[in-house]
């Protein structure tokens, strides 16, 4: 598979989720103090993602 969520464990012991496309970082969560928050970040990504806007406020 060429994407995937992982959850790992920071430095400071906190639980973060980062997104990966073909073994590259796209991007990465705060830390959460449980692997449940963490998993429910995901749920509210995958639910919320698709239809979210893009905002470009480069200019």
């Amino acid at each position: 598979m060429a994407h995937k969520f992982e959850i790992y464990k920071d430095k400071a012991g906190e639980f973060r989720v980062r997104f990966k496309y073909n073994s590259e970082i796209m991007f990465s969560t705060e830390g959460y103090a449980s692997k449940e928050s963490a998993k429910n970040a995901i749920a509210s990504i995958k639910k919320n993602g698709p239809a979210a806007p893009v905002e470009d406020v480069s200019a």
